[in-house]
């Protein structure tokens, strides 16, 4: 199986040339692989930490994506590549030296449509008090365990691919297009959901998915994200973004009043779970309660008055390929 590796970059050359040189002893044949850097605008020394990397086994690719957006970058990634399957990371990850064989392993040991990898973190100073693992999902560090879960509407997984650590077939992306432009960071904001989206279609048109613990990368940590502000505007957000999505690809659950009733009895659990770990001095439990419930404001903030959704990509657009 020949594997593209696509990474989506925007002015971070020290970070891009750590992460091509450790993707460099990948134990995988250097003539099934390729790595696709899609430079999203930058201005730095990002050509040359490529230019560098090209002097290695792996075939490595430079693409100059001037139109801002990580979605674009990707989408034309997508366009030129060559691999059955597209394995996905970014600029400041470090992936195992078995990380493309474990991602290829578990689509051809399961059959499945798209893999979602293992995540772990490397902290760049050590994490505050209050931090916790149910916090490690704004991180983009999420770690579903040790075992292989499967991945399909309607079973119960919390594992979701997201762009630091998944691969698809690009059978899969021809189906059903590329990443979604209007959503995402841009400009420094907060904005998510492009990898949610992208996930809700592969579910809606039918793919099965697989989380695979042996297809791991570690994912840095800046100490600039370990704020508290941080982590209350991007649950916020995050809330708003779910919300939009949600209604785009409606759940067949009961509703109360425009927001799914078990969102409802989340919000009193969080309530309680914010008060009780209060009074028992749990900080890094207080915390994550409280976030919970601020990530509910901003779903709710959507679902009762954000704009209509936009229309789901269609099945059949393939991703400029």
């Amino acid at each position: 199986m020949f594997v593209s590796i696509v990474i989506a970059t925007r002015n971070r050359q020290a970070l891009l040339g750590r992460t091509l040189d450790v993707l460099a002893g990948q134990r995988w044949p250097a003539g099934q692989c390729e790595i696709i850097v899609a430079d999203n605008g930058s201005t730095d020394g990002t050509p040359e930490a490529v230019e560098r990397a090209m002097t290695g086994e792996i075939c490595v690719r430079y693409l100059f994506v001037p139109t801002p957006g990580k979605s674009h970058a990707v989408n034309a990634a997508l366009g030129v590549a060559r691999g059955d399957l597209i394995a996905f990371t970014d600029d400041d990850v470090q992936p195992s030296p078995e990380w493309v064989a474990a991602l290829v392993k578990a689509v051809e040991e399961s059959g499945a449509d798209f893999v979602a990898g293992r995540i772990q973190p490397i902290w760049e100073v050590a994490p505050p008090r209050w931090m916790s693992r149910a916090l490690y999902g704004v991180l983009a560090i999420p770690d579903n365990g040790d075992v292989r879960l499967p991945i399909a509407a309607g079973a119960p997984s919390s594992a979701m691919p997201i762009g630091a650590n998944m691969a698809v077939r690009a059978a899969a992306i021809a189906r059903v297009g590329g990443l979604r432009t209007d959503l995402g960071k841009l400009d420094g904001s907060l904005r998510t959901g492009e990898d949610h989206e992208f996930f809700l279609r592969l579910l809606h048109a039918g793919c099965r998915g697989v989380y695979e613990p042996s297809a791991l990368v570690h994912h840095l940590v800046p100490s600039n994200r370990l704020d508290r502000r941080y982590f209350r505007q991007w649950l916020h957000q995050n809330g708003r973004d779910v919300a939009r999505l949600e209604r785009a690809y409606p759940a067949a659950t009961p509703f109360l009043l425009g927001v799914p009733r078990y969102l409802w009895r989340e919000l009193a659990g969080n309530v309680a779970g914010t008060m009780g770990a209060a009074i028992r001095g749990d900080e890094p439990r207080r915390f994550a309660s409280w976030l919970r419930i601020l990530w509910f404001a901003g779903y709710v903030r959507d679902a009762w008055f954000g704009r209509a959704p936009q229309p789901p990509m269609p099945l059949a657009m393939a991703a400029g390929r």
